[in-house]
C-alpha cells in the first residue's frame, strides 16, 4: 500500500501546487475535525447476492454495464481498507452496513453479519479512526424490493426495525451515523437522464419483477418516476423513525442523513428556475433534516441556471471523467446552502472527482478545501471532510470504469495502490490546515 516510485515522481510534481496554496493562505481547521475517506458496502464488498442491485445486475435487459461480482473483496479485506485510511493519515472512515446481509430474509437477523460489522467498528477505534456508519447506502434486501420497496407502507416500520437491531449491536462505538445515503438521488438523476435510459430502467424493473416472481420490483436506487412521491414520503418517515430507533439505543450518538447537493447557481434571470429546482430536489429533505444532529452533504459539481434551463460550461473549461465541469468551489456553495436551509452543522460525507489523471484530483482537493474554509470563516459549522472514495470501486450501473479513488485496485489480485492525491489529502489532514 506504499506509494509506488512512479507515484512519488508524480507527487513531486504536484506538491508545489499544495505549497503554493499554503503560501497564500494561512488556514487551519478546528480541533477534532474529521478527515476521512468513504466506501459503500455493495460497491466494495463483493458477492452481495441477497441485495436488490445484485438482481438488477443479472437480469436481461439491464442498465448495468457489468456485474459487481467480487467487487474489491472488501468483505474479506476490510482491514486492508482501514490500513489504507491510516497510512494516508486520515482520522475517520465512512462505510455502510449491508441490510441484505444483516437481514437476508424478512425478520431473520444474522448475528454473524452484525458481528462482522462490529469488528470493523472496533478495529477503527483501536486504530484511532472515527467510524462514520451509513445504515443504508442504496441497496435493500431482495425481499424488501419484492414487496414494492419504499412504495410499500410497511417499509417505514421495517427500516426502523433494522436500524434498531443494528444500533443495538453496533452503536456504542460509532462516531457518527447516517440513516440513508442520498435519498433524493432519484429526483436529482431525473434532471439528466435521457428518455431512452428511463425506458431501459423501466424494462429492467419489469425483468426484475419477473425474475423475483412478483408484479412490482422497486429497488433502493432504481424506481419509476410515478413512484417518486410516495417513495420520498416513506423515506422521510423512515429516516425519522430510523433516527429515533438509533437514538433509543444510544441517545448521544449524532445522527443525520446524507443528501446529494449540486451547487445550484443562477444568472440574474435564472433565480426563479434555480429556486424551483432546489425546492423539488432538496426542499422536503432539508426540512426533515432540521431535527437532525447534523446534515450530510455530498457534492461533486455545480449547475448554472438561466430562466429556462441549465447553461453549459464554456468551451475549454476543464472537465471530469463524466464530461462535467471541474469546479472546486461547488463544495463550498453546497455546504453554505445546506446550512442556511437547516441551521445544522455540516458533515461532508462525500466529495470527489472521477478522472483518469490523478494530478487533476491532487489539485482539486486543496482548491475545494480552500473555498470550504472561507465558508467556515463565515460562521458555518463544518464537522469534517470525507472524500469519495477511498478506492476505485463499482459505480453502480456504470460499472468499474469511473475512477474516484485515492487508491487504485487490481481487480485480479485486489492489491491496493495509493495514488499521489492520497498524499496531498494526507498532508492536509495531518497538519489540520492548508
Amino acid at each position: 500500500m506504499d506509494l509506488s516510485r512512479r507515484s512519488m515522481i508524480a507527487l513531486a510534481a504536484i506538491s508545489p501546487v499544495a505549497r503554493a496554496i499554503a503560501a497564500t493562505t494561512n488556514t487551519s481547521f478546528p480541533d477534532h475535525f474529521l478527515w476521512g475517506a468513504a466506501t459503500a458496502g455493495h460497491q466494495v464488498e463483493g458477492n452481495n447476492v441477497n441485495a436488490d442491485t445484485w438482481l438488477l445486475e443479472n437480469v436481461t435487459p439491464t442498465l448495468y454495464a457489468e456485474r459487481s461480482g467480487d467487487a474489491l473483496n472488501s468483505f474479506e479485506l476490510w482491514q486492508d481498507d482501514l490500513d489504507l485510511v491510516k497510512s494516508i493519515g486520515l482520522n475517520s472512515y465512512r462505510f455502510s452496513l449491508e441490510w441484505a446481509r444483516i437481514e437476508p430474509d424478512k425478520g431473520h437477523f444474522s448475528t454473524a453479519m452484525l458481528d462482522h460489522y462490529k469488528r470493523i467498528v472496533i478495529s477503527c477505534r483501536a486504530m484511532g479512526i472515527t467510524p462514520v456508519v451509513t445504515f443504508n447506502h442504496y441497496t435493500t434486501p431482495i425481499w424488501f424490493a419484492r414487496q414494492g420497496g419504499w412504495t410499500n407502507s410497511e417499509s417505514v416500520e421495517l427500516f426502523a426495525r433494522f436500524c434498531q437491531t443494528a444500533a443495538r449491536h453496533l452503536a456504542s462505538q460509532i462516531g457518527y451515523a447516517t440513516t440513508l445515503n442520498e435519498p433524493n438521488v432519484l429526483r436529482l438523476m431525473q434532471m439528466t437522464v435521457m428518455p431512452a435510459r428511463e425506458e431501459q430502467r423501466r424494462k429492467m424493473l419489469v425483468a426484475a419483477a419477473k425474475a423475483a416472481g412478483v408484479e412490482k420490483f422497486v429497488a433502493g436506487n432504481a424506481a419509476n418516476a410515478e413512484d417518486f412521491d410516495i417513495i420520498t414520503r416513506h423515506q422521510i418517515a423512515g429516516h425519522k423513525q430510523g433516527r429515533a430507533a438509533i437514538k433509543a439505543e444510544r441517545s448521544d450518538l449524532p445522527v443525520g442523513v446524507s443528501l446529494a447537493i449540486i451547487d445550484e447557481q443562477a444568472v440574474p434571470s435564472g433565480e426563479k428556475r434555480r429556486d424551483e429546482v432546489r425546492a423539488q430536489i432538496y426542499g422536503a429533505w432539508l426540512e426533515a433534516a432540521r431535527d437532525d444532529d447534523f446534515i450530510g452533504v455530498q457534492n461533486y459539481e455545480r449547475n448554472v441556471w438561466s430562466a429556462t434551463d441549465r447553461i453549459p460550461p464554456e468551451r475549454g473549461t476543464p472537465r471530469n471523467g463524466f464530461g462535467g465541469e471541474v469546479y472546486p468551489a461547488s463544495l463550498a456553495g453546497a455546504v453554505r446552502y445546506a446550512h442556511q436551509m437547516t441551521n445544522r452543522p455540516v458533515l461532508i460525507t462525500e466529495h470527489g472527482i472521477t478522472t483518469r489523471d490523478d494530478a487533476v484530483r491532487a489539485r482539486f482537493i486543496p482548491a475545494a478545501l480552500k473555498e470550504l474554509h472561507k465558508v467556515m470563516e463565515e460562521g458555518v459549522s463544518v464537522l469534517g471532510y470525507i472524500h469519495w472514495s477511498l478506492v476505485d470501486n463499482f459505480e453502480w450501473s456504470l460499472g468499474y470504469w469511473p475512477t474516484f479513488g485515492l487508491s487504485s485496485v487490481d481487480r485480479a489480485t485486489f492489491k491496493r495502490t495509493l495514488k499521489p492525491s492520497a498524499s496531498i489529502l494526507g498532508q492536509i489532514a495531518q497538519a489540520n490546515r492548508l
